[in-house]
């Protein structure tokens, strides 16, 4: 396969699942914030979802002030933020436009109908009315991308570049989405106050991965942060964690490994090998913010290493 074919197929795979996840995160966000709060929390919160997505500068350099109306606009809507979910779904979209013949018609009718949907209710002002409507459509759309590519792609190297950007892009973002209540929250304090709002809190954070049930199954028993990071993290059955994602990283590469990938092919074990024989224990201990933000770097650097070994190269 052409490397620029490959490379907007990567693209295309890893914009939908980012738009998907912003979407998680913002939801967490505003379900969190219907929770009496002081307004020094409230800040703290979107500094913490701002700093995590490494957006709080860009944001600064837009906006005078800090606060939620501002924050979702520029989380959702804005076209100078490559990360809101309109420049996530646009990008999918222009992917998947330049690759067109590449990819099955009910695929490129998924993607294209999705952007022009979103520009329809985005115009409408979801967002100011009903915005956790407007999550859980993209969430949908989300999956109905992957299904509908799962169901009616042949299974080439065409789908193992889809499937491994969506895992590599998933792995990072369910990390950040584990990442910002430890970032935001170094400093605060174990009050019961405090514990008693975190039961909330770790419960929205389930719901957003879609993990509120399954931690109801595995574990029978009160949420507590410790089993949250477990599930989250160390848990290969759970479809969102991390060593689940890693697990098709791995698999996805080995399908599509060519003379010069050997060493990314070993840097990718290597890490996945370390979640697989991981206790949570010594991951609280080492301390879980600073664990996942080496994992988020090893991340970062498994996707140059990507690109560097099959796609256009990322320019410096």
């Amino acid at each position: 396969m052409l490397s620029r074919t490959a490379d907007h197929l990567f693209w295309m795979a890893r914009y939908t699942e980012r738009a998907e996840n912003t979407a998680r995160m913002l939801d967490v966000n505003i379900q969190t914030s219907l929770l009496p709060q002081s307004a020094e929390n409230a800040e703290l919160g979107l500094r913490a979802m701002l700093g995590i997505s490494e957006l709080q500068e860009v944001y600064d350099q837009k906006y005078a002030t800090l606060n939620a109306r501002d924050v979702l606009d520029f989380m959702v809507k804005a076209p100078d933020n490559p990360s809101s979910i309109f420049s996530c779904l646009t990008g999918a979209r222009e992917n998947a436009r330049a690759v067109r013949g590449t990819l099955t018609t009910e695929v490129w009718e998924t993607l294209n109908a999705t952007w022009l949907d979103m520009q329809k209710r985005l115009n409408k002002g979801v967002i100011e009315t009903d915005p956790s409507n407007f999550f859980e459509w993209v969430k949908y759309r989300s999956h109905l991308s992957r299904g509908v590519t799962l169901g009616t792609m042949l299974k080439d190297e065409a789908i193992h570049f889809i499937r491994l950007g969506t895992f590599l892009e998933r792995a990072d973002n369910t990390a950040r989405i584990l990442d910002v209540k430890f970032h935001g929250g170094k400093k605060g304090n174990h009050d019961q106050e405090l514990t008693q709002r975190d039961f909330y809190y770790w419960s929205a954070l389930l719901r957003s991965v879609s993990g509120f049930e399954i931690y109801r199954k595995v574990y029978r028993d009160v949420i507590t942060p410790e089993r949250v990071a477990e599930l989250l993290i160390l848990r290969g059955d759970m479809p969102r964690s991390l060593l689940a994602c890693m697990d098709e990283v791995i698999q996805n590469l080995r399908e599509i490994r060519n003379d010069a990938s050997a060493e990314t092919e070993r840097f990718a074990g290597k890490l996945h090998a370390e979640l697989q024989f991981a206790r949570i224990g010594e991951i609280l201990e080492a301390g879980l913010h600073d664990t996942l933000t080496e994992f988020l770097e090893r991340v970062f650097e498994l996707g140059n290493r990507i690109s560097r070994d099959f796609l256009v190269p990322m320019a410096a």
